[in-house]
């Protein structure tokens, strides 16, 4: 396992989509290898299949991932939840590896008491992001979790629905007027770290906003980003 040293404990750890350099993204093996580590938070990404059921994987289809192309928003739970997902090597045969339900990941969130990094795939309509609410609050806690976005309107509408709510704006690219956007919203900020500088940083904490950056597995870049200040960084190895 590659790491980076943190002594100061100046940035808390996300593991990406679990630790998916050891076991496959978005996997259950991947969650609990997480939770079996030293990280603040394990992120993953949901989406709502065709019965109404809400399911954590990254892409609109399932043609990375495993061997057969669903799509997800038109396929049943039961069809995805029969597909074998790939192994690290490619090869599918694993009875553990299959596409996880939204409960499942927060289960093994709340047992090894790990922050849920939550991204909210696509544009969902309000009723949606209700009933992601009310899965999150049957299954583990609304303050230990962080709802993330590349759309902006989905956190604008998690805002309306639950004020107390954390969210971050995912975006992977900078603007001079984001940081004081996000201080009118109340919402963090979750870029690629790639196009931060140290001056962008400062300008960030500057207004209060907590920081988060995706998807550094660089340790160089990882102490680098630490010294300017980052709060979190996102991960697929460094813990």
């Amino acid at each position: 396992m590659i790491t980076v040293s943190n002594v100061h404990k100046k940035a808390q750890m996300i593991a990406h989509r679990g630790l998916s350099s050891a076991e496959p993204e978005n996997t259950l093996p991947a969650f609990i290898a997480a939770g079996n580590r030293s990280y603040f938070g394990i992120e993953t990404d949901v989406h709502k299949t065709v019965d109404g059921f809400y399911v954590v994987t990254h892409d609109d289809t399932t043609k990375r991932v495993a061997n057969q192309e669903l799509e997800v928003a038109r396929s049943t739970f039961a069809q995805l939840r029969e597909l074998p997902l790939k192994d690290l090597n490619g090869k599918t045969g694993r009875i553990d590896l299959r596409i996880p339900t939204l409960d499942e990941y927060l289960d093994v969130c709340r047992r090894y008491g790990k922050v849920g990094v939550l991204e909210l795939k696509n544009e969902y309509p309000v009723q949606d992001i209700r009933e992601i609410l009310q899965i999150v609050k049957k299954h583990y806690a609304l303050e230990n979790m962080v709802f993330i976005s590349f759309v902006w309107e989905n956190l604008v509408c998690l805002q309306r629905e639950e004020p107390s709510a954390t969210a971050q704006f995912l975006t992977e690219q900078w603007e001079d007027t984001l940081p004081e956007k996000l201080r009118r919203h109340r919402f963090g900020l979750d870029i690629n770290y790639r196009v931060l500088t140290e001056e962008r940083v400062k300008a960030v904490k500057e207004k209060g906003i907590t920081l988060n950056v995706w998807t550094c597995d660089d340790p160089g870049a990882a102490k680098q980003l630490i010294s300017w200040g980052v709060d979190q960084i996102t991960s697929n190895r460094l813990e």
